[in-house]
């Protein structure tokens, strides 16, 4: 027993959670996750507005949705999902204690339930890149994941426009245009993979850009897709923090003709990057 206040450290993942939220006493006596109906993760790729997205659906009374806890892995480890659900509620309170912050935004919802719920039926993780290398690692996780859960497993795929992202990214990784235009299509590859082996109803796909100009329809849509109300407060506070445009970053980098083409080459492989360009 006095394991579970001890820090888990798993050295794959970089984890570390110390139990502090709720004492586990109380987590035994309260059964916080037995009117849980779905099980949500992210998948896709770094820099492409999953944090914003996350704390909207945090932000809902009826969903827990952590911040970059890494979860698959730990399914992958082992850990029993009663454990997972409490360290994915830990890390969502934690976030909210630390301001739900990135680096230029906070991503707090005023009035609303970030970091704690009125009844739970949704929980899950934001964790999009990591959670595709896993799948890509592990193809069975995805089996284990569903026995392990017991309870439907949805997941969100949300798309920026690629020459943003691939900026973005390689603004962070500092590995260069070349090497960030391979990681990100490598990703693609590994969304369209996990395609083949999902029910398309479990995949709700999303671009970026369509959020930021069009937040409550989105999370309306989003709201259906989880089966949780979508109360108009809850709608207009999400919206109220919302940027009025999204970063155009590729704006911000000197792109050469030759990259601008090939990009849009590698665009025109898959379905859910229909519609973007260097241009629009």
């Amino acid at each position: 027993m006095n394991n579970i206040y001890q820090k888990i450290s798993l050295k794959s993942t970089r984890i570390a959670d110390s139990f502090k939220y709720y004492t586990y006493e109380l987590f035994k006596k309260e059964d916080f996750f037995k009117s849980l109906e779905t099980y949500c993760m992210f998948i896709g790729y770094p820099r492409s507005g999953h944090s914003l997205l996350g704390s909207l659906l945090d932000a809902h009374p009826e969903i827990i949705l952590a911040h970059e806890s890494n979860a698959l892995r730990l399914f992958e480890r082992g850990f029993n999902a009663r454990k997972i659900y409490y360290l994915l509620l830990q890390n969502s309170h934690r976030h909210v204690k630390t301001g739900r912050r990135d680096i230029k935004y906070s991503y707090q919802v005023p009035h609303q339930w970030q970091g704690k719920f009125k009844t739970l039926k949704v929980i899950g993780d934001k964790k999009g890149s990591g959670s595709n290398r896993v799948i890509s690692d592990n193809p069975e996780i995805l089996n284990i994941l569903r026995d392990r859960v017991n309870i439907p497993v949805k997941f969100i795929h949300v798309t920026r426009n690629p020459y943003d992202n691939i900026t973005t990214m390689m603004f962070k990784n500092k590995k260069g245009l070349e090497y960030s235009i391979d990681s990100y299509f490598k990703k693609c590859e590994s969304v369209n993979n996990l395609k083949q082996k999902v029910d398309p109803k479990n995949i709700f796909d999303l671009k970026h850009e369509t959020l930021i100009y069009q937040p409550k329809d989105i999370l309306k849509q989003l709201c259906t897709f989880l089966n949780v109300e979508a109360t108009q407060d809850y709608l207009d506070d999400c919206a109220s923090i919302i940027f009025k445009s999204p970063n155009q970053t590729r704006f911000n980098f000197e792109w050469t003709k030759e990259s601008i083409d090939l990009v849009q080459s590698k665009i025109e492989r898959f379905d859910f990057l229909q519609g973007y360009s260097y241009e629009k």
